[in-house]
């Protein structure tokens, strides 16, 4: 009779256990494959930072991202734009695409989530043909600039050594395009680096305001004059996994901070429409699940953030 009460009692322990893992999705659900919980309305269009691309040889930039929300019923396409270039092309390049991806799939607009400079990318997407944008969710945005840009700007541009600099990241960039499949894509370090700047990013904010926090490290409106929803959120982590390379690179661009940041974008600069959080112990790459998942132990997995999200825009209506 004990044994029996015990087997029971580890049976439903056991269920309980198993349900817990599913992220807010029933086990079931994902076991059979009913799992709707990234199920919005509108696809998920998703674009790259500096120096990033949509997939190469396999390995996406936001690594995994599209599959696990694909694997919970969401549309998901990633965009390649120019891997180093100012906000107004990258945006152009984006706006064109996403222009192909309401053609071909049927929907009204498409839900947008950008990482670093390519939540600005998405802002101004959304500002200029909002009628094709329902929501931008900002992955640490540099929406107010980052003082990375600005060092940059202060120590190298216009130096001896900025020609030698200038053409390693063009060519870099190049590389990473052709490697991408978008190897017709123009590419400018100098534009970059100017629209990531502090006074950059200030100009691009009076001229494309929606969402933004009236102050710095404030909340901006959750729907924006042009109708669309925005949302951001971003870490505070540096070293989060010693076998992460990218670690050691934030390492060193984390003391051009003097606040909290991921290494490369502070929490406040990040801050767009509902700040969701900015204090994930992750840093710049984790929030993209980079290098290949090797992310803090121990910590929110990045994507069970983007699995939230999702959730949370098919709970918007969205």
């Amino acid at each position: 009779m004990k044994m029996t009460s015990r087997l029971i009692a580890s049976m439903i322990a056991l269920v309980v256990a198993m349900t817990s893992l599913s992220a807010h999705a029933s086990f079931w659900d994902r076991l059979f494959g009913r799992d709707t919980y990234t199920q919005t309305q509108y696809p998920i269009v998703l674009v790259h930072g500096m120096f990033g691309f949509d997939n190469i040889l396999g390995v996406d930039y936001f690594y995994k991202v599209a599959e696990e929300l694909a694997s919970s019923g969401a549309e998901v396409y990633t965009l390649q734009v120019s891997a180093l270039n100012s906000t107004e092309i990258r945006g152009e390049q984006a706006a064109r695409q996403i222009e192909d991806i309401l053609a071909a799939s049927g929907a009204q607009r498409v839900n947008i989530i950008g990482h670093s400079h390519g939540g600005p990318t998405a802002r101004y997407v959304a500002s200029v043909y909002p009628q094709m944008v329902a929501s931008v969710s900002s992955v640490a945005g540099v929406n107010w600039g980052t003082p990375v840009a600005d060092n940059y700007i202060e120590y190298i541009q216009g130096g001896a050594a900025d020609p030698f600099v200038k053409g390693i990241g063009e060519a870099f960039a190049t590389m990473i395009s052709w490697a991408a499949g978008g190897s017709d894509l123009p590419q400018d370090l100098d534009a970059s680096i100017h629209d990531l700047s502090t006074d950059g990013s200030l100009a691009f904010n009076a001229q494309y305001p929606e969402g933004m926090p009236t102050e710095y490290c404030g909340e901006g409106q959750e729907v924006g004059a042009n109708g669309v929803r925005y949302y951001s959120w971003s870490g505070t982590g540096i070293y989060t996994n010693p076998f992460d390379p990218f670690d050691y690179l934030v390492l060193a661009t984390a003391t051009a901070f003097d606040e909290p940041n991921d290494g490369l974008v502070a929490a406040c600069s990040a801050h767009l429409g509902r700040v969701l959080r900015t204090d994930y112990n992750q840093n710049h790459f984790d929030e993209v699940n980079q290098a290949l998942g090797l992310t803090a132990w121990f910590s929110t997995d990045p994507l069970t953030v983007y699995r939230q999200q999702a959730n949370r825009l098919k709970n918007a209506g969205l």
